[in-house]
């Protein structure tokens, strides 16, 4: 369940990258797709937009959703610790003072 769940993470995140650059960057930074707005282009840059605005919400959320799910399947096989189990039962020996320097 877990494998096939993080391939599903994995999807969605190379889906998210590819969604993200291909919106129409404001700024002239990282956008690829330039989408001209013509009439020769396959849509409008108005619903291009959307488009690319909608896809990117789904796979967000599918994003998050199985990021949440991995975290929970992840604690649910882990025992809960505590940092006293980790303490000796004896108390540790004093250490002895370092010879000085120099002489």
């Amino acid at each position: 369940m877990t494998i096939i769940l993080l391939v599903i993470h994995l999807f969605l995140a190379l889906g998210l990258v590819i969604v993200i650059l291909l919106q129409r960057s404001e700024g002239g930074a990282l956008g690829i797709g330039g989408g001209s707005g013509g009439p020769g282009g396959m849509m409008s840059a108005r619903g291009q937009g959307s488009l690319l605005t909608r896809i990117t919400a789904v796979l967000a959320t599918g994003f998050i959703i199985t990021s949440l799910t991995l975290a929970i399947i992840a604690s649910q096989n882990r025992k809960p610790t505590s940092v006293l189990d980790n303490v000796p039962a004896t108390p540790a020996k004093p250490s002895e003072p370092a010879a000085p320097l120099g002489r």
